[in-house]
């Protein structure tokens, strides 16, 4: 069983690493706030104070972080306990621009680059249920069997070169239909009650019929209850939207729902809605 070091223990790090602790794994935590590192101790993990600490000697690096940014910054912190032969799957959502320096700064410590992405938000993560879209070359594949068989029900290999993104370009579009369509339901029960309706009504009419899914009942329950905890913040569904409109633009091709989508989550972003679930689009629809 390899060892495990976790870089990020926020919404998505935090359930990660404790399943890849529970399934037995040896398993290292870093946060930048380590006070929300320190839990995962209860469940075996060892709390390190730096990412260099915690990638010393461990056999894969998962980093599950905000931003490329943050990817990069913490690798650079643990490049001096970087060692060739080490597995870093990266699984946060970064873009696919960012994802070439991240690739080569694993090649210049001789560290196996697996670009990584998941699909799936807390309880996903939670429950250990993540679809996890991987590219890497297939001897890196064996060492991550149970490590994505902790944390995911499904990993999908998409290809070999890592640094070229497939399962980035992929969750670009992924992320893109769960972002637009939270976007379009949040305006849709605005609207409803902008029309003097019951929300609810909306539910009458799309459940059970073509138009109704899981994600719709649970995003629509969130909203007409009032819940706006996070799984995925405000916040990082905008972010998302400006990274799927950078690899559109590389493509060529328009992706107007998503950019209707990011003006609404910067509508609820500067309503004061960053840090709620992005369902909180919702509020897009109404003056500050």
């Amino acid at each position: 069983m390899p060892s495990v070091a976790v870089l990020g223990t926020g919404i998505m790090g935090a359930p990660m690493a404790r399943n890849l602790a529970r399934a037995g794994l040896e398993v290292r935590v870093w946060n930048r706030t380590r006070s929300r590192a320190e839990p995962l101790a209860e469940d075996g993990a060892a709390v390190a104070d730096s990412p260099a600490q915690a990638v010393d000697g461990a056999d894969v690096v998962i980093t599950m972080l905000s931003d490329g940014e943050a990817v990069r910054a913490a690798m650079a912190q643990a490049a001096s306990a970087l060692r060739p032969g080490q597995v870093w799957a990266q699984m946060s959502t970064v873009g696919v621009n960012a994802l070439r320096p991240l690739a080569d700064l694993a090649a210049e410590h001789g560290v196996t680059f697996v670009d990584a992405p998941v699909q799936g938000t807390k309880q996903p993560a939670e429950q250990g249920k993540l679809i996890i879209l991987a590219a890497g070359p297939q001897e890196a594949r064996a060492t991550l069997e149970p490590v994505f068989g902790a944390v995911g029900q499904k990993t999908l290999w998409l290809a070999e070169d890592g640094a070229a993104g497939a399962g980035t370009r992929l969750k670009m579009a992924t992320v893109s239909y769960a972002i637009s369509l939270t976007a379009v339901l949040g305006e849709v029960l605005a609207l409803v009650k902008a029309l003097d309706l019951d929300p609810a009504l909306f539910g009458e009419v799309v459940t059970g019929g073509p138009l109704d899914s899981l994600y719709l009942q649970a995003k629509m329950k969130s909203i007409l209850a009032g819940d706006f905890a996070p799984s995925f913040t405000v916040a990082n569904a905008e972010k998302d939207t400006r990274l799927i409109s950078e690899a559109a633009a590389a493509a060529g091709v328009r992706v107007d729902m998503n950019e209707a989508a990011g003006e609404r989550f910067r509508r609820a972003k500067a309503n004061g809605h960053a840090d709620d679930d992005m369902v909180g689009a919702y509020f897009a629809s109404y003056p500050a």
